[in-house]
C-alpha cells in the first residue's frame, strides 16, 4: 500500500484514513452513486470520482480493508445467466465472516460478521438476489480470492489491468449452492420485496432480462 499512498492528495489520504472499519467503508459505498458504465474503475478512481458499480465497489472495499491491515479478499456471487454477477469484499471478525459491497439493489450490500462459513454468508444473500423481473437467480459462488495475487496488475491505482483481473477470476472454481432442480422450482419474489429491493436503483445499470 505504501506505493499507492504516495499518489493520494492530502484530502484523499484523510478520507481514506477515516475509513477505519468495515462499517465506515460500507457507509462510503452507500453514499457513492451506482455506476451504469460498462468499464471498470480502480479504487483510487472510485475515491476521486465517487462512482462505482459492484466490481469497482468490491475492489475499493478490498483496498480500504487492506489499508487497515485486513487481507484484500473478494468473493463472486454467480447467477443463473439471467442476472449480473455480484462481487463482495470479505472480512473476518471473531472467526466469523462479513461482507462489504456496492449494489444497485438494497439487499445486496453489507453483512455483519456473524456467519460461520462462506456458504452461510452467501446464502444470506439468496432471497435478495433477484433480477428486475423478480426471478431469484443465485446459483453459486467463486472465491475467496486474495487480490494480493493481482498486485502485478496495479489494480489499486490503474484501470489498465482490471479486464485481465476480471477474466482471470474465471479460473477459480464455482461452488454451487442449489441444484438445477431446486432452481427450476423457485417461487418468484413478491411484489413488495421487489419494490423494496429496487428502491433507488439506477435503472440504466440493471441487467436487461430478455
Amino acid at each position: 500500500m505504501t506505493k499507492h499512498k504516495t499518489q493520494l492528495t492530502p484530502a484523499e489520504k484523510r478520507l481514506l484514513d477515516g475509513l477505519d472499519s468495515p462499517v465506515t467503508i460500507q457507509a462510503f459505498l452507500n453514499a457513492t452513486p451506482y455506476s451504469d458504465d460498462h468499464f471498470y474503475r480502480c479504487p483510487l478512481r472510485v475515491l476521486r470520482e465517487r462512482k462505482a458499480h459492484c466490481f469497482d465497489g468490491a475492489l475499493f472495499a478490498a483496498m480500504a480493508l487492506r489499508h487497515i491491515g485486513r487481507p484484500p479478499l473478494i468473493l463472486e456471487l454467480i447467477p443463473n445467466g439471467r442476472d449480473d454477477d455480484h462481487i463482495l469484499a470479505l472480512f473476518k471478525q471473531y472467526s466469523h465472516w462479513g461482507a462489504v459491497a456496492q449494489s444497485n439493489f438494497t439487499g445486496l450490500r453489507y453483512r455483519e460478521p456473524v456467519y460461520r462459513s462462506l456458504r452461510e454468508l452467501v446464502m444470506s444473500y439468496f432471497e435478495d438476489f433477484f433480477n428486475s423481473t423478480g426471478e431469484k437467480t443465485l446459483v453459486g459462488y467463486r472465491g475467496p480470492i486474495n487480490l494480493k495475487v493481482f498486485d502485478w496488475l496495479d489494480w489499486i491505482s490503474s484501470d489498465t489491468g482490471l479486464e485481465t483481473l476480471s477474466t482471470d477470476m474465471d479460473r477459480y472454481c464455482v461452488h454451487p449452492v442449489i441444484s438445477g432442480e431446486m432452481a427450476a422450482g423457485l417461487a418468484p419474489v413478491d411484489a413488495r420485496s421487489l419494490r423494496a429491493g429496487m428502491m433507488g436503483a439506477n435503472e440504466a445499470g440493471l441487467f436487461k432480462v430478455h
